[in-house]
């Protein structure tokens, strides 16, 4: 049995997350293709270009220059103490339309230079190879991951990136949010619907090649790396039956299980008999070839690296309904709720934590957990957040309180340490991070960074490896 656990263990990777495309800009600098985020003027949960529309703005496009600025941006994250650093290789740096025979130099070097910034000032990147960013290329020719041909182009493009950044990057996660192909797969996968088409039909045989390809990429990885994790990440903030009414409770179970679906595939390395059900219901019937189901089985998922920003509640009947943010059904009366209808709920993630790792004994990661708000600059210039430092103070003790549960954690990387792009609105005001950007909603400011309040806060917290609260 494992001895008592009363705090962070030495060598827990905190931190902070981001992704490529909300992050970086230079959106077809340097031989870059275009991926899908390019094409949404206001973010995922919105309608997608397929073809840019010169007269509307597009956020992404330049987001918040990450891209000629990260030295200054790490500079300011290895002040904050940081153990790890989160982002993705954008696939259309690497391979501008997804398909292409030999990788873009200019893309894996601009990777080089930037993982090797990190290490220099003493973080762990932590990668995601597809953050809502499938090349448009892919999406326009084969219709994205409705395609088994997407499997052979992800895993050229894995064994390119593996090999080149061997001993560099040491914790790998496949597909950001595998699970939201069920609340948005435009930007989970590059589906896009046809008139026509039984959308479920679409999403699990799309998900099933995501879940061959997740299953080689893991096996890619420990042949090119074998010193490297590689993980799955899924979006897993939680929802609570609205009532004690049994049908309330057993539909909130039947809800969890789309999103713990994609776990227990890639985790457990098997479909679980309660799919076969929902398919029969939704008319759905997955081909898949001899051989998939054992490559499934045997290459899982070394740890699970999960988002959580909240929780909602669900009442029977209620349509299964979601965003970036999660699921969401009728809210709390028990909990505030942020500007954007995220309710505050910290015992949640405890409550989380121990869920999932009673489900799959694997090492868990919080990569994502943040609190976004109306960020107001005081008369000083300088924004004082009270109510960042609150969430974080809130979310970290129950995380804690998690690992006194016995829950085995790997690190927590709070989303967006400086304000970046919001995926699914495409908004700046929507802020999260520690670091203020000059930037608005229509693309006017300076870019200048400068520190809130919760930066020092935060900064302090790492030093004492999350106990001084």
């Amino acid at each position: 049995m494992k001895k008592y656990q009363y705090q962070f263990p030495q060598g827990f990777l905190w931190g902070g997350a981001i992704a490529a495309n909300q992050a970086e800009g230079a959106y077809l600098e340097d031989g870059k293709g275009l991926d899908i985020s390019c094409g949404f003027a206001h973010g995922i949960k919105h309608d997608y270009d397929p073809v840019i529309d010169p007269s509307k703005f597009y956020p992404t496009h330049e987001a918040v220059d990450f891209y000629h600025r990260y030295r200054e941006d790490l500079a300011l994250m290895e002040e904050m103490n940081f153990k790890a650093f989160r982002t993705s290789i954008n696939w259309s740096r690497i391979f501008p339309n997804g398909d292409d025979a030999e990788p873009n130099e200019a893309g894996l070097k601009f990777y080089d230079d930037l993982f090797d910034e990190m290490r220099k000032r003493g973080m762990e990147p932590v990668v995601t190879l597809s953050h809502y960013e499938t090349p448009v290329h892919l999406v326009e020719k084969y219709g994205s991951w409705r395609s088994r041909k997407l499997i052979d182009f992800f895993l050229r493009y894995c064994k390119t990136v593996f090999t080149r950044y061997r001993g560099k990057v040491n914790y790998w996660l496949t597909f950001n949010e595998l699970n939201n192909m069920r609340r948005m797969p435009g930007g989970a996968g590059g589906i896009f619907f046809e008139e026509g088409e039984n959308h479920q039909q679409v999403v699990y045989q799309a998900s099933h090649h995501m879940f061959v390809a997740h299953a080689l990429a893991v096996k890619l990885c420990h042949e090119v790396c074998p010193e490297a994790k590689i993980g799955c990440m899924l979006s897993l903030s939680n929802t609570y039956p609205h009532t004690c009414d049994p049908n309330d409770v057993f539909e909130t179970m039947e809800l969890r299980r789309r999103s713990l679906f994609y776990g227990d595939v890639m985790i457990r390395g098997y479909y679980p008999n309660y799919i076969a059900r929902v398919w029969k219901d939704e008319g759905v019937e997955v081909e898949m070839l001899p051989g998939d189901e054992e490559i499934i089985r045997q290459y899982t998922s070394d740890y699970l690296g999960f988002s959580y920003y909240r929780t909602s509640t669900h009442e029977y009947g209620q349509p299964f309904y979601g965003d970036t943010g999660g699921d969401q059904g009728t809210p709390n009366p028990y909990l505030e709720s942020t500007p954007w209808g995220w309710q505050i709920d910290p015992v949640g993630l405890r409550y989380t934590l121990n869920e999932l790792y009673d489900r799959y004994q694997i090492p868990l990661f919080v990569v994502e957990n943040g609190l976004g708000q109306v960020d107001e600059l005081g008369p000083d210039g300088k924004v004082h957040d009270d109510y960042r430092i609150d969430y974080i103070r809130r979310h970290v003790q129950a995380l804690k309180e998690a690992v006194k549960d016995g829950v085995d954690v790997m690190g927590y990387t709070y989303w967006g340490p400086f304000d970046i792009v919001s995926a699914g609105t495409g908004e700046m005001k929507k802020r999260y991070g520690f670091v203020y950007v000059d930037r608005d909603n229509e693309g006017k400011g300076t870019l200048e960074r400068s520190k809130k309040d919760s930066f020092e806060w935060y900064k302090k917290l790492l030093a004492s490896n999350g106990e001084e609260l």
